[in-house]
Parts: C-alpha cells; sequence; structure tokens
C-alpha cells in the first residue's frame, strides 16, 4: 500500500521518472512552455518553482552562496546552459514575485489515448 507516499510515479520505474522530470524541467527553462500530460506537469511543477526560487534567493546572497546554489541546481539539471539560463534570464524575470511561477493551460483530451493535455508554461509578468 502507498499510503502517504508523495510524488507521482508515471508508470516509470526511479531512473525513467528521473531522466523524465530533468528533461521536462530543461525543456521547460528553454523554451518558457511546453505541451505535455497534466499528470507529467504535475510532477514537475514544484521542482521547477524549486529551482527558480533557489536561483532568485542566490541572488541576494555571497559569492559562496551564488557557487553553491548554481551547484545545487547542476546537479538536479544536469545541463550547464540551462543552468546559465535559468540564473541569467529567468530568475530575474520573478524577482519581485515571491511564487506561482508557473500557469497550466488545459487543453483537453489527446484522441489517441483520451489523456489530459495542458501547457506548462512560465508567467511573463
Amino acid at each position: 500500500m502507498r499510503h502517504h507516499v508523495s510524488g507521482y510515479q508515471l508508470s516509470r520505474n526511479k531512473d525513467q521518472r528521473i531522466a523524465l522530470r530533468r528533461t521536462l524541467i530543461k525543456q521547460l527553462f528553454e523554451h518558457n512552455r511546453i505541451q505535455t500530460t497534466q499528470a507529467k506537469a504535475k510532477a514537475i511543477r514544484g521542482d521547477a518553482e524549486k529551482l527558480i526560487t533557489l536561483a532568485k534567493n542566490s541572488a541576494k546572497g555571497s559569492d559562496i552562496d551564488k557557487v553553491n546554489a548554481r551547484r545545487l541546481a547542476a546537479s538536479s539539471l544536469n545541463d550547464a546552459t540551462i543552468v546559465k539560463k535559468l540564473f541569467d534570464d529567468v530568475a530575474p524575470r520573478f524577482e519581485n514575485r515571491s511564487g506561482g511561477y508557473t500557469r497550466m493551460i488545459k487543453l483537453g483530451q489527446r484522441t489517441g489515448d483520451s489523456a489530459d493535455m495542458v501547457i506548462l508554461e512560465l508567467v511573463e509578468d
């Protein structure tokens, strides 16, 4: 029984799930919006917002804090160009926002398997 076990399994084993989340978060930061299923969007939304908050809060810290924050982000993303974009482009956009950096727009059901499709995008404010 899975009582009180958090997170979405997404019908994958642990390694595939981690790779899927990492890829979707990279694509979200690279393109600012992705079209995916609702379950996958809900699975990555919290992780993406935590990375944005990490990047945003590191701007106020010392040089050591900035390096440590970049290392933390790099450990979960494994892509130096996306980390650079996150810290230099994405995080400064949300400097005056206290949370809620992403938005889900429902698109309806996919024709093949009737999965609920959404667009997950970074809020432009």
